[in-house]
């Protein structure tokens, strides 16, 4: 996107600045509360200060959020030098000790990928012992890669800056950075207030144009994607269904 490296935050000012050209479009900064079906077609929209919007079409992209572990320390670290992606932030870990921290059934493939930046990886299952198979277990240690079930009591750094994973039994590793399997979940409810129905990876369901079960409901981003995670598939999700929305209001206006 020309962009790598900007915050968040800078994407969306930049955004609201490309916007801000078209007369026809106005950001509402509100938090909706509701969504429900109008009688006939369309939809009523309700925020958190109870004004109501009707819309003929609604698109979510509302994106996703994350339930890290519970692991004391975590969230001073996620996003500072713990993260998600490894072909999102790989290359800024690359070379460094690095943690991989993952309970689920992905350790494996997380941990692979994190093997492409740094050799000197440590895979932590966090006390399970159903993470990793005989298998899998056994191509990590091979190629050196440090294994353990034991679980983590802490992690340990400064302002963000991740020092060491310290375990129950008292015995710390030092680490400077990795990456951690969060447990993903829809951002806001209104795919399921609607009815839309959902993938398997519980993303919300569409076709090649962002239409879901639900007619006149779209979704686009890491609503719908879940994986892989990123700015511009997001993006191109979004001009995709855009396309559909506009397709769909032609074809309706000229009693299609």
């Amino acid at each position: 996107m020309t962009r790598d490296g900007a915050t968040p935050q800078e994407l969306r000012v930049l955004a609201r600045r490309d916007l801000a050209r078209y007369p026809s479009v106005w950001p509402v900064d509100r938090r909706i509360e509701a969504v429900a079906p109008l009688d006939g077609s369309g939809f009523l929209l309700r925020d958190r200060g109870g004004a109501t919007y009707r819309a003929r079409k609604l698109l979510l992209a509302t994106g996703l959020k994350e339930t890290l572990p519970k692991i004391t320390g975590v969230t001073e670290f996620y996003g500072s030098s713990l993260f998600n992606c490894p072909y999102c932030d790989g290359w800024e870990l690359r070379d460094g000790p690095l943690v991989v921290i993952a309970e689920g059934s992905n350790a494996f493939s997380l941990a692979r990928l994190a093997y492409q930046w740094s050799r000197d990886l440590l895979v932590c299952t966090n006390g399970s012992s159903r993470s990793l198979g005989r298998l899998e277990a056994q191509a990590l240690s091979g190629r050196g890669v440090v294994v353990t079930e034991k679980k983590i009591a802490e992690l340990v750094g400064d302002n963000g800056k991740l020092r060491a994973v310290r375990f129950h039994d008292g015995t710390e590793a030092k680490r400077s950075g990795g990456f951690i399997s969060p447990y993903w979940r829809q951002a806001a409810p209104f795919g399921e207030m609607l009815g839309c129905r959902i993938n398997g990876q519980g993303g919300i369901e569409t076709d090649n144009l962002g239409r879901t079960s639900i007619p006149g409901v779209y979704a686009a981003g890491d609503t719908s994607v879940i994986a892989p995670a990123q700015t511009s598939i997001a993006a191109g999700e979004g001009s995709r269904a855009a396309i559909g929305i506009n397709s769909d209001l032609v074809r309706e206006d000229f009693g299609g």
